[in-house]
């Protein structure tokens, strides 16, 4: 199975396993092992299972593993930002507005402009 990252042109041949040693990940990734165990303490929902102090990770951790890098080293979010996205499910970029939700948001940009300029204005005049 081929995944694609969805923002960069990166492509991940997945072997056809059901588990993957963290070793397998790190390498399939391009991520080195600390930080998969890093990513681990900080992202609620990248759980591998452990068996005898071993980690294995699942096609749909895998998943998470390549969604979590592309977003901190491709699209460049922090941490924190990632957290946020991931959890509001809009990690993939090919979410889009709807016309009522552009219209919305284009007024709300020239609401705070129009503010913006006013406060301007009246900086201008005091100082």
């Amino acid at each position: 199975m081929v995944k694609r990252s969805q923002t960069a042109s990166v492509v991940v041949e997945l072997p056809n396993k059901k588990y993957f040693t963290i070793g397998e990940v790190s390498e399939l990734c391009d991520v080195k092992s600390h930080v998969l165990r890093y990513w681990e303490q900080v992202f609620d929902n990248l759980e591998p299972s452990k068996r005898r102090g071993r980690r294995y990770y699942q096609r749909a951790d895998l998943e998470l593993v390549l969604e979590i890098r592309s977003l901190l080293h491709d699209q460049g979010f922090t941490i924190p930002g990632a957290k946020a996205r991931l959890s509001k499910g809009k990690a993939s970029p090919d979410l889009t507005l709807k016309d009522d939700d552009k219209n919305y948001t284009y007024h709300q940009l020239a609401k705070m402009r129009a503010e913006n300029q006013e406060f301007l204005t009246y900086l201008q005049g005091r100082y």
